[in-house]
């Protein structure tokens, strides 16, 4: 337990994506001076980092890099639930802890999900642009099925997954789910049935994915796993890009392995201009927002900031996501 420094330095690296607010009055409190910057490379977040004690950060690159760099660095705060641009063995042996908000937007994200469950088999966008261009006609909308007694197959069965359910079962779905590191005894509260993921691919009308980007879910959906899809299939991916192989997802859709696609999330953030992805008219894209709404993102700001604020008093946050590094921690010892 190291003595605090005469002046503790916070940072935020994403002020593009977060303006600083409600973090700067809670560390204000402690006399800690919080600096804004916009950081999407190594070497970015390694300047903007290298003398902070405490770092705010939602898309900054804490590879094992930059993590090398972060000398005074004691805890790197993620806005959100997902670690993934974080290098959580390499935070470990530095001793820096990592913590994150894993109570953030389950209503959020699982109604955007129920938003293109229902928006994208019912084909609402695609007749919406037709309209604009001066086409109406119903029959274009050939074919679509009921949702009462279809199968909405469920990939990862978290809390946000969870929420999902009791949105989608009063509309008539059937829910199968599937999640290896879930026991059965903890699903029975709810009317869906676990499977394993052949079984999930074989039988689900709508797929929705909720898993986060692990080493195990990267490309998860492959070409392998989408050609067993059924055809008249629809994929909704509201969980992290890179869990579906993008150019296997584009032939799928483009050769009519699937029906249909809603994405609020693509492999490449924002995607190439050229992306083919962007010119099929089975696809409904929005902008990685699902966890998005002000009242989400204010108590979210407010957690970050709070993770924070405890390490800077000499405490283990509030959400430590590496508890293992309590061995070797960095921590303050306050006058």
């Amino acid at each position: 337990m190291a003595d605090a420094p005469g002046r503790l330095k916070a940072v935020t690296t994403d002020q593009h994506r977060f303006p600083l607010g409600v973090e700067r009055e809670i560390l204000a409190r402690l006399g800690v001076e919080i600096v804004p910057a916009a950081c999407k490379t190594e070497e970015e977040t390694i300047a903007a980092c290298r003398d902070a004690h405490a770092i705010l950060t939602a898309s900054a690159p804490f590879t094992r890099r930059v993590m090398g760099e972060l000398k005074e660095a004691l805890v790197i705060c993620r806005y959100g639930i997902g670690v993934d641009t974080v290098d959580i063995p390499a935070a470990t042996e530095q001793g820096i802890m990592v913590a994150n908000v894993p109570d953030f937007c389950f209503d959020q994200v699982a109604d955007t999900a129920m938003s293109l469950i229902l928006s994208v088999p019912r084909k609402v966008t695609y007749l919406s642009n037709l309209i604009r261009q001066g086409v109406y006609k119903r029959d274009l909308a050939v074919p679509i099925h009921n949702f009462r007694g279809a199968v909405l197959g469920l990939v990862a069965f978290g809390n946000i997954a969870r929420n999902v359910v009791r949105k989608a079962v009063p509309f008539g779905f059937r829910v199968i789910a599937h999640d290896p590191y879930v026991k059965p005894e903890e699903v029975r509260r709810f009317p869906v049935t676990l499977v394993d993921f052949q079984t999930l691919l074989r039988e689900s009308d709508i797929i929705s994915v909720h898993a986060p980007l692990t080493s195990e879910t990267r490309h998860l959906f492959n070409e392998a796993a989408l050609r067993k899809m059924k055809p008249s299939a629809y994929f909704i991916n509201v969980g992290r890009g890179p869990v579906h192989d993008q150019n296997a997802l584009t032939r799928a859709l483009k050769e009519g392995w699937i029906a249909g696609a809603g994405l609020d999330v693509l492999e490449k953030e924002p995607p190439d201009p050229d992306d083919p992805i962007l010119t099929l008219d089975n696809v409904v894209f929005t902008p990685h927002y699902a966890s998005y709404t002000e009242e989400a993102y204010h108590e979210l700001r407010v957690k970050t900031a709070e993770n924070a604020a405890a390490v800077l008093r000499g405490e283990l946050p509030k959400y430590l996501y590496n508890p293992e590094v309590k061995a070797n921690a960095r921590l303050l010892k306050r006058a």
